[in-house]
């Protein structure tokens, strides 16, 4: 089967990024194919309407199933009230041995008598962030999220508020946070790839705090709860994280598990039954395992590509990756592979080494599978007179218009 690798370049000098993606996209195919023979594309199938699959170091997205599509995230919005608590924990504003009063709003609307997931927090009295922590993360404590919120903002509207803040600071751009606990309202939405992208930030960020989601159990107020994330008891190298249900979500799951040092996240939604949840989860990790292999594409300080400079001297400088660009690829795989390095033109002078100023993009099955930063490889200082005068006709005559 013919192999579809392309290298494309965004940017100006059309005719010279033709001949260089030609030529680039050779080397490239030529590499690719000696590392493996080109097979039929490997499927998945879930049951799960909704499903993603991502390689927590590479960034590669493995499985993708409606992971853009927006949904309620309920109570994998505690993803997002922990991940502002664990962020104002790693700058020093909070401690774990601070404490937070039990209100009769937290005690009545997230407590026993709500009928909803509680940790059973006693009106009126005051309890440490660390176990408010445990509470949420492992019992999934509505009165805990409550609690949290009215004490770092006053009032769960004004901590959904930091909530979004953090998820725009994240790059969580399709998601919208109007509550702390994910208890249903209709402006409250998630996609599968920012709760992928909140979870990679979490494991990555918050080292010290991820641990919390490993935790099979938790008593608080003398009741013990067990945590209700079915992969921590199956054996598959799991540590977190965060299940969730509603009648309008379905049952659903954001796991991590860890196997030979490598991390995989899945986020599933909209399953029947806790069972179908637990199956689903556990089919797609073990599979994600198994079914793909590691591809060196770049060296570190490599040379991916080179892009247009306007007005610099020189006027093109090679981009590449700040450590090795690599990629997981289905077992014996290698068909309709592409590549992009794309930037926004014009980029202007003065350039430093080490500055991001592209991006590579990968695609698997004409699906965006992977994203890495590009870095300048060397410098690029304000060109004279007749390099700026050059570069803005060459601009003039093809049409390209600045962004």
């Amino acid at each position: 089967m013919r192999n579809s690798l392309r290298l494309e370049f965004q940017g100006p000098d059309r005719a010279t990024m033709a001949q260089m993606a030609r030529i680039f996209g050779v080397f490239l195919l030529l590499m690719l194919c000696a590392a493996a023979g080109t097979a039929h594309a490997q499927t998945f199938q879930t049951s799960a309407p909704e499903a993603l699959l991502l390689d927590a170091e590479t960034n590669t997205v493995l499985f993708s199933k409606e992971a853009d599509k927006k949904i309620p995230p309920a109570s994998l919005a505690k993803l997002m009230t922990m991940e502002v608590v664990f962020n104002r924990l790693k700058e020093g504003s909070l401690s774990l041995d601070d404490t937070f009063y039990v209100s009769e709003n937290a005690w009545r609307n997230g407590g026993a008598n709500s009928g909803g997931s509680t940790m059973f927090a006693k009106l009126k009295s005051e309890i440490a962030l660390r176990d408010l922590i445990s509470g949420v993360i492992i019992q999934s404590a509505n009165d805990g999220c409550i609690i949290i919120a009215e004490g770092l903002a006053g009032t769960e509207s004004a901590f959904a508020n930091l909530m979004n803040e953090r998820a725009r600071t994240i790059g969580m751009t399709n998601s919208h946070f109007t509550n702390s606990t994910g208890l249903p309202d209709e402006n409250q939405y998630v996609t599968l790839a920012d709760l992928a992208k909140l979870a990679r930030h979490i494991i990555s960020e918050y080292p010290e705090y991820f641990k919390y989601y490993a935790q099979t159990e938790f008593t608080w107020n003398k009741i013990t709860q067990k945590n209700r994330n079915p992969l921590l008891n199956m054996d598959i190298g799991a540590d977190g994280m965060k299940t969730g249900y509603t009648e309008a979500s379905g049952y659903a799951i954001v796991g991590t598990a860890q196997r030979d040092g490598r991390r995989l996240i899945a986020v599933l939604s909209g399953m029947k039954s806790m069972r179908e949840r637990a199956e689903e989860s556990r089919k797609i990790l073990d599979w994600g395992f198994r079914a793909f292999e590691r591809i060196n594409l770049f060296g570190g300080g490599q040379t991916v590509g080179e892009i247009s400079i306007y007005g610099g001297e020189p006027g093109k400088i090679a981009v590449g990756g700040s450590g090795p660009v690599e990629i997981f690829l289905p077992v014996g795989n290698r068909d309709k592979l592409k590549f992009r390095v794309s930037y926004q033109y014009p980029i202007r002078p003065p350039i430093r080494k080490g500055e991001q100023i592209a991006v590579l993009k990968v695609w698997i099955d004409d699906k965006l599978s992977q994203e890495t930063p590009l870095y300048a490889l060397e410098d690029s200082e304000k060109g004279g007179l007749v390099r700026q005068a050059t570069d803005a006709v060459l601009e003039l005559m093809t049409g390209w218009i600045p962004n």
